[in-house]
């Protein structure tokens, strides 16, 4: 199977080797996305709400860059420094999984790389085959 990956341009992906997404036939995998904007800022610091809202515009770039839609998300993973986010976040998730209803996972981690970061999201999708 053919193999794709999506790059953002996030200095990152050279440095340690790792793309937003990967592409491996009709399966695509979206890794710990977090709050960034273009520069790589953290957006929405102290608000888990519009942390999320960034992630998850950041994940429905790369699901269309890999040729595929929220439609296709099979699991959503959302990981939180404080759990009692879960609600407001959990909010935010419906505006884009409420019809794909994906499978979740929702934990609590002591906290993520940069400390402005309240919630990373993880996504998976299986892009349907045509009938």
């Amino acid at each position: 199977m053919k193999r794709s990956l999506v790059l953002n341009g996030n200095p990152m992906e050279e440095i340690v080797g790792f793309a937003r997404a990967v592409r491996v036939g009709p399966y695509i995998t979206i890794g710990g996305t977090a709050p960034v904007d273009a520069k790589g800022k953290t957006v929405g610091i102290g608000n888990a709400a519009e942390q999320a809202e960034r992630c998850f515009e950041i994940i429905g770039d790369a699901l269309q860059r890999a040729g595929s839609g929220w439609a296709d998300v099979v699991r959503t993973r959302v990981i939180l420094t404080n759990i009692d986010d879960w609600k407001a976040v959990i909010d935010v998730r419906a505006k884009y999984c409420k019809e794909a209803k994906p499978v979740d996972t929702i934990m609590q981690v002591t906290r993520f790389v940069n400390p402005e970061w309240l919630v990373e999201i993880e996504a998976d999708a299986v892009v349907a085959e045509d009938d």
